[in-house]
């Protein structure tokens, strides 16, 4: 490709000419017109021979199109030969998107920052990395994230014994990590820190004795093993933004203070909204979060409140719908309408404190209310069945959602003696009282201001929930078989930078796909290597694999992707 210039009577026109051969002739046509030299001047400040430059660079880039279009390769296979022995030629190439975050994480300042403070001399930088890659796309033991991460298209260049070594060293540096990686994630995403939410959940460990961390407590999952405890911080936008982990006996309500202080200290993060369920809403963590810019939203339990206030909370009347000031009654809605149906009521109940000056809101959703009438009604159904099927019905204490709770048992007397018979019916008392709170949810708040923001602060809770949904479900991080304090803590560290590096990318995808979508594009994107001429993909393509990449400005969907281009592809996602 050239630049041509056709000069007229009133102008001078810029062209791309390509040249080329037919028949044994040489021939040439115009392949793009550029502009007039009058319209590209102001473009170029008015320089002519910036022009120039620009339209020469504009040739180089259509002769790099064009021959990348129109280059052909031929591949001789032979039926009758044996592929090589022992040698790798299929290998994921999805781990690329993972690894360009990774890069603008600024994974490199950190460890190199660390390497003053330590000595060791395997590439921990590469271990870490590869053991986020492998808890993303392959999770799964140590020993068989090495062996996953000889499936990627860059080998590693250490040891397994080296990625244990690298875990004493990754749970020393865990708090320096955390708070690096938060402010490196600002150059992919602004962190939205206005709101922060908090959470427990734990993990359980396949072993019978506990120690100092691995203690036996209620395990979210009913299971019989000793757990550790992590509490999870969670920004406006649903990113992870800093964990810790405790003994799993140790009282969830005194896990946030530790961590928040930590938060404020080296998080730059001093003013903020604390957003919890009531579990963690404890009068101690009020306090803390009702001082210096920082005030708070709780979910409130409506069963616990005291009799008069449940009384009030529950009370039908002085409702207003968000955005009026009209007083409504519950009981004059018809709900049938679909506009009644979907919208939210509130009323404001102060709440009586020596220490606080607080607000309950309640709200009432006539859409909720028909959403838990349904689950209790499948509830009674299988207790019904229980009823026709069993002789001897035991409760689950453990389990808030057992249908068994809502069946009576009763001893037929007679004369005054205990008889043999048993009665089991359906408590009808029970399900009343289970009723009576269908629709209705609070918050408690030091907050004075939109109803309406408050609200909406609440319902982002439960992406807290999907966060640790993710780790448990799809970076299977539990069961644990580590044994080691400080390697355990570097596993659930990897886990959490894990899910941080997923967040981003979805923040970037925009939230168009689902968690299962993404992550088994991903791990599909799987490229055959053809020794001596380059790889050849053997994933499906889909509009989520051509979004991955024009966000990430590399492509490797084309029919085959030659070894030299592949090198550049590689360098391409560790440049910032």
């Amino acid at each position: 490709m050239r630049i041509n210039i056709v000069k007229s009577k009133n102008a001078e026109q810029l062209y791309i000419i390509h040249s080329y051969r037919i028949n044994g002739k040489n021939t040439s046509k115009i392949y793009k017109k550029l502009g007039s030299m009058d319209q590209l001047l102001p473009l170029h400040n008015n320089d002519r021979d910036q022009v120039l430059a620009w339209a020469k660079e504009q040739a180089r880039l259509a002769t790099e199109q064009y021959d990348q279009e129109n280059e052909k390769v031929s591949i001789s296979f032979h039926p009758n030969l044996h592929i090589k022995k022992n040698e790798q030629h299929s290998f994921n190439c999805g781990y690329l998107f993972l690894q360009s975050i990774c890069s603008q994480l600024r994974f490199d300042n950190i460890f190199r920052n660390m390497k003053t403070r330590h000595n060791f001399t395997f590439p921990i930088q590469s271990i870490f990395s590869d053991l986020i890659y492998s808890r993303i796309l392959h999770p799964s033991s140590k020993k068989s994230s090495y062996d996953f991460a000889h499936t990627l298209l860059e080998q590693p260049k250490y040891d397994i014994h080296h990625i244990y070594r690298a875990l004493s060293i990754l749970a020393q540096e865990s708090d320096y990590i955390q708070s690096e990686v938060y402010k490196n994630s600002h150059f992919i995403h602004h962190r939205n820190t206005k709101v922060l939410y908090y959470d427990c959940t734990n993990y359980y460990f396949e072993i019978e004795e506990d120690d100092d961390l691995r203690k036996y407590g209620k395990s979210k999952e009913h299971r019989p093993n000793p757990i550790v405890t992590m509490g999870l911080f969670m920004d406006t936008d649903g990113i992870p933004l800093a964990f810790d982990l405790y003994p799993g006996n140790q009282n969830e309500q005194k896990t946030l203070k530790p961590l928040e202080q930590k938060i404020i200290r080296d998080f730059d993060c001093s003013e903020f909204i604390y957003c919890s369920d009531a579990g963690l809403g404890s009068q101690d963590n009020k306090l803390f979060n009702d001082m210096q810019g920082r005030s708070y939203v709780i979910a409130q339990s409506l069963k616990k409140l005291k009799k008069e206030d449940r009384e009030i909370a529950l009370d039908p009347t002085q409702f207003r719908k968000v955005g009026s000031n009209r007083l409504i009654d519950l009981r004059e809605l018809d709900e049938s309408d679909p506009s009644v149906y979907g919208e939210i009521y509130y009323k404001e109940v102060p709440i009586e404190s020596k220490k606080l000056s607080e607000t309950m809101i309640v709200t009432y959703s006539p859409k909720y209310r028909a959403y838990q009438a349904n689950i209790r009604q499948k509830q009674l159904e299988r207790a019904q069945k229980l009823l026709n099927t069993s002789k001897n019905i035991r409760k689950e204490r453990k389990n808030p959602n057992d249908p068994a709770r809502f069946i009576k048992k009763t001893s037929v007397t007679e004369y005054g003696e205990v008889a043999d018979q048993v009665i089991y019916e359906l408590d009808q008392e029970k399900i009343g009282q289970e009723a009576m709170y269908d629709g209705f949810y609070a918050v408690t708040t030091d907050i004075d201001g939109s109803i309406e923001e408050i609200i909406q602060i609440n319902q982002r809770r439960w992406q807290i929930e999907e966060c640790f949904r993710i780790m448990k479900t799809e970076f299977e991080a539990r069961p644990v078989y580590l044994q080691r304090e400080d390697r355990i803590k570097a596993h659930f560290l990897i886990c959490f930078i894990s899910l941080l590096v997923y967040r981003l990318l979805e923040e970037k995808l925009d939230k168009e796909y689902s968690v299962e979508q993404i992550i088994h594009t991903l791990r599909e994107m799987n490229v055959c290597e053809i020794e001596g001429y380059g790889y050849i993909p053997t994933y499906k393509r889909t509009d989520l694999t051509d979004k991955l990449h024009e966000l990430f400005g590399f492509y490797t969907d084309t029919q085959i992707i030659k070894q030299k281009k592949m090198r550049n592809i590689i360098h391409k996602s560790k440049n910032r």
